[in-house]
C-alpha cells in the first residue's frame, strides 16, 4: 500500500521534512497546517517541491472548531473554510481532515453536526475537495469513531467521509472491529501512530507520547485488518507527536518511520518481505582504541589470552571459551579512549540476514577489504554501532577468522565461557528506534522497558534476545542529551563462578568497581546467605539478585575509555540483567569519576 507521514511528526523546517519522507521512500506526505504556516514557500512552491522528490500531498490538516455550532459562528467557519480551501487548490491536494470540535460554542446536537458538515462539504466540492471528519479521543461531545461514523453517515454527502486514527480509537480502549461496518470508499485516510500504555490525560498522551508502529503498546496491526476489511485501499499514514521525534533529525526519523509501516504491513501480510534470520549467537564484539595498552591489560586480567593477529589491519584478536573480543588500533578509534564499535552476531544465513537488513533500510555498510578477506556483511544499528553477520568456523561459509594469523594457543582452563550480553546505551532520541531495529531487523525480542534511578536521573532500558538466551543485547538511554552522560556501554562475560573469577581478575592486577557497605548491609535483611558468603561478596563488589527461577552474580570492572565489563554467574533459570542493583552500580561508578 502507499505510505504518506504527516509533517508534524518529523524536525526541522518544511523542506527538510519533505526531503527526509523523500529519502525514507515515502510516497506522500499531510502537510500540516503549521509547518505552511511557517515555511517561507509560496504552496504553489510547495507544491513543486513534492513533485520534484516523488511527493504527493494526501492531506491538508487541521480544520478545527466546525461543526455543531451557532449559525454565526458557523458562517465564519465557512469563510474560513473557503481560504481553505483555495490555499489546498494551490497546493494541489485534494482531502482536507476537520476534527471533531473541542469548542466551548459546540453543541450536543448530531442533526446539527451533520447539517453543517453537508454544508461544509457542499463548499469543499466547489473546489474538489473531499472532507475527512475524525473523532478526537478528546472531543466535546464526539470523541468515538463510530459516532463520527454516525454523524457523517447521517449527513450523506459523497465529499463527506471520515479519517480513522489508531490513536483515538485505541486510547479510548473502542472496539475497533466496527470499522468494518463502515464502507470502504467512506474512510477518505487513515492515520497510524502507536504509544506507550500510560495513564494519563489522553490529549497530554496524545501530544507528547506517540510512537510509530510497534514501539508502543497498541494493536496497530489488529486495526489496520479490520480498515483493510472495510475496503479501504487509501494511503497507510504516520502521524506521530513526539518530543523526542521533533528534536531529533528528520533523515533517521523518517527512516525508522518508514520502517515501522514496513513490517506492520509484513506483519499482516501486505508486504512480503525476505524471513527474520535470528541470529543464534555472539561471535565476537570489537573494541576501537587509540591505545591498546590499558584496554589490554584488562582483558589478560579477565583471563582472556591474545590469540591472533589481523593479516592486514591493526586489530587483535583476545580468546577464552567462546568469548571473543577484537582490540581494533586503527585510525578510526576516537580520542576519548576505548569504544565498543561493532558486534558479530552468528548467523544461521548471513546473506539472508544482510538481505532482511536491506528491505527494512539498513543497507550493508561499505567496507574496504584485503583481496584474501573474507567477505562479511555488516549494517549499522542507530546507535552507529556496527553489526556483522558471521559464520564461525562452518566450512560453507566465509569464515572471519580466517583473516587472523594465530600467535598463542586459547587458554582452556576454568574462566570465562562466553559473552553473556552487551550493554549499549543510545543517544538519547534512538532509544524507540533502536528497540524497532532489533526486533525486526535481527527478529530479536523485546521485553518490557525498565526505568532505572541513576543519581543525576533516569536511565530507561530494554532488553531484547533470542529465545534461547544466547543473543542477549540491553539498550538503555542516559539520563542526559549529553554524549558524556550517554554513551558508556559494557560487555558482561558469563563464568560458572563469579567469585573466583573476580578473586582471580582482582589477583592479576586488575581493579574492581567498589560498591557502598549499605548495599550489602540491605543485602543481609532481605536474603539469607550461608556462613561468609556475604563478606566474600562486600569483600569483592559482587551484587547479588534471585528471582522464581534463579539467582544472578554479578560484579564490574572500573571503565577503559567508555567501556567496562561484566562478570555475571547465573543459575537456574535467571533471565534477567539485576536491574534493582543498576542504581547502585550506577551511583558506584560516578563516585569513581574524576573530578572535573
Amino acid at each position: 500500500m502507499r505510505t504518506s507521514i504527516a509533517t508534524v511528526s518529523l524536525s526541522g523546517s518544511l523542506t527538510e521534512k519533505l526531503t527526509a519522507a523523500s529519502r525514507a521512500g515515502f510516497d506522500g506526505v499531510e502537510v500540516f497546517e503549521n509547518d505552511l504556516l511557517a515555511s517561507p514557500l509560496t504552496p504553489e512552491e510547495i507544491r513543486a517541491r513534492c513533485a520534484d522528490l516523488g511527493l504527493t500531498i494526501d492531506l491538508y490538516q487541521p480544520m478545527r472548531d466546525i461543526e455543531a455550532v451557532p449559525e454565526g459562528e458557523f458562517a465564519r467557519n465557512l469563510r474560513r473554510a473557503r481560504h481553505k480551501f483555495e490555499l489546498m487548490r494551490r497546493l494541489g491536494t485534494d482531502t482536507v481532515l476537520v476534527c471533531s470540535s473541542v469548542s466551548p460554542l459546540a453543541l450536543d446536537d448530531d442533526a446539527l453536526a451533520a447539517a453543517q458538515l453537508s454544508r461544509l462539504a457542499d463548499l469543499a466540492q466547489e473546489f474538489g475537495v473531499c472532507v475527512a471528519y475524525e473523532a478526537l479521543a478528546w472531543g466535546r461531545h464526539v470523541s468515538t469513531y463510530d459516532h463520527a461514523w454516525s454523524i457523517v453517515e447521517t449527513a450523506g454527502h459523497p465529499a463527506l467521509g471520515t479519517c480513522l486514527d489508531s490513536f483515538h480509537i485505541l486510547s479510548r480502549g473502542s472496539d475497533p472491529k466496527g470499522i468494518e461496518d463502515i464502507p470502504g470508499e467512506k474512510i477518505f485516510f487513515l492515520q497510524l501512530a502507536d504509544a506507550p500504555l500510560l495513564a494519563m490525560d489522553v490529549l497530554q498522551w496524545s501530544r507528547h507520547y506517540r510512537c510509530f508502529p510497534g514501539q508502543g503498546g497498541f494493536d496497530i496491526a489488529g486495526l489496520l485488518q479490520h480498515v483493510i476489511k472495510a475496503g479501504y485501499d487509501g494511503p497507510l499514514s504516520l502521524e506521530v507527536f513526539n518530543d523526542v521525534f521533533r528534536q531529533a533529525e528528520a533523515g533517521p526519523t523518517a527512516v525508522d518511520a518508514r520502517r515501522s509501516l514496513l513490517v506492520l504491513q509484513e506483519s499482516i501480510g501486505l508486504a512480503p518481505l525476505p524471513e527474520p534470520v535470528v541470529p543464534s549467537g555472539i561471535a565476537f564484539a570489537e573494541l576501537v582504541t587509540p591505545d591498546a595498552e590499558p584496554v589490554s591489560a584488562v582483558l589478560g586480567a579477565l583471563g582472556l589470552t591474545r590469540t591472533a593477529r589481523h593479516r592486514s589491519k591493526p586489530v587483535d584478536l583476545w580468546e577464552r571459551g567462546e568469548a571473543r573480543i577484537l582490540v581494533n588500533t586503527g585510525p578510526s578509534a576516537r580520542r576519548d579512549g576505548t569504544g565498543l564499535a561493532a558486534v558479530g552476531l552468528e548467523s544461521p544465513d548471513p546473506a539472508g540476514a544482510a538481505r532482511r537488513a536491506e528491505a527494512l533500510l539498513a543497507p550493508v555498510l561499505p567496507r574496504r577489504r584485503a583481496p584474501q578477506d573474507a567477505p562479511l556483511d555488516a549494517v549499522a544499528a542507530p546507535d552507529g554501532t556496527e553489526l556483522f553477520f558471521c559464520a564461525t568456523d562452518r566450512p560453507e561459509l566465509p569464515n572471519w577468522r580466517t583473516d587472523f594469523e594465530t600467535v598463542a594457543a586459547i587458554d582452556a582452563a576454568d574462566g570465562v565461557t562466553r559473552i553473556d550480553h552487551l550493554a549499549l546505551t543510545q543517544p538519547w532520541h534512538h532509544f524507540d528506534e533502536a528497540a524497532l531495529f532489533h526486533s525486526s531487523v535481527l527478529g530479536l525480542n523485546g521485553r518490557e522497558s525498565v526505568d532505572v534511578a541513576d543519581p543525576y536521573g533516569l536511565f530507561r532500558s530494554r532488553a531484547v534476545t533470542n529465545s534461547g538466551g544466547s543473543v542477549r543485547i540491553a539498550l538503555a538511554v542516559g539520563p542526559a542529551p549529553t554524549e558524556a552522560e550517554t554513551r558508556a556501554q559494557h560487555i558482561a562475560l558469563a563464568t560458572a563462578d563469579v567469585v573466583a573469577a573476580a578473586r582471580r581478575f582482582r589477583e592479576a592486577g586488575g581493579r574492581l568497581l567498589p560498591m557502598p557497605a549499605n548495599y550489602y548491609d540491605d543485602l543481609a535483611a532481605r536474603y539469607e546467605f550461608t556462613e561468609g558468603e556475604l563478606a566474600t561478596y562486600r569483600e569483592l563488589g559482587i551484587l547479588y539478585d534471585r528471582d522464581a527461577q534463579g539467582e544472578f552474580r554479578h560484579c564490574y570492572t572500573q571503565t577503559v575509555g567508555r567501556v567496562f565489563f561484566e562478570l555475571v554467574q547465573r543459575d537456574g533459570g535467571y533471565q534477567g540483567y539485576g536491574a534493582q542493583n543498576a542504581p547502585v552500580r550506577l551511583a558506584a561508578q560516578h563516585a569513581q569519576r574524576p573530578v572535573r
